[in-house]
């Protein structure tokens, strides 16, 4: 039921910009936390940014100050704007969300998307 759909990445150049969405579907109020991770070939996923219901954001250090995590609540989409993109920042990046358990409102799970390519060439 609950589905996240990304989308946004392509091939761009050093330099350049992306920006990249994803949509909660099927949350109703239920949506919390939602975060962008990355993964290259060969390497673990890690963290991109995160943001909170409230729109409190947390970036990695190799991200902040280039990109930056927004949402729009009212349409359960979380954004990832990213500038001066590198072609170190080359990898998959999926979209994570936190939703509220229906029958245990105090628990939440996580869903993620299905990732979407964001290539930078030199």
């Amino acid at each position: 039921q609950v589905q996240l759909v990304e989308s946004g990445g392509g091939l761009v150049q050093a330099g350049g910009s992306l920006r990249l969405s994803c949509v909660a579907a099927g949350v109703a109020n239920r949506l919390r936390a939602m975060g962008w991770y990355c993964q290259a070939p060969g390497k673990q996923r890690e963290l991109v940014a995160t943001i909170d219901s409230g729109g409190r954001t947390n970036y990695a250090n190799s991200v902040n100050g280039r990109f930056t995590v927004s949402r729009d609540n009212a349409k359960n989409t979380m954004y990832l704007q990213m500038n001066s993109l590198k072609p170190e920042d080359t990898a998959v990046y999926l979209c994570k969300a936190d939703v509220q358990n229906v029958y245990y409102p105090t628990l939440t799970r996580e869903y993620w998307g299905q990732g979407t390519q964001v290539t930078v060439s030199s």
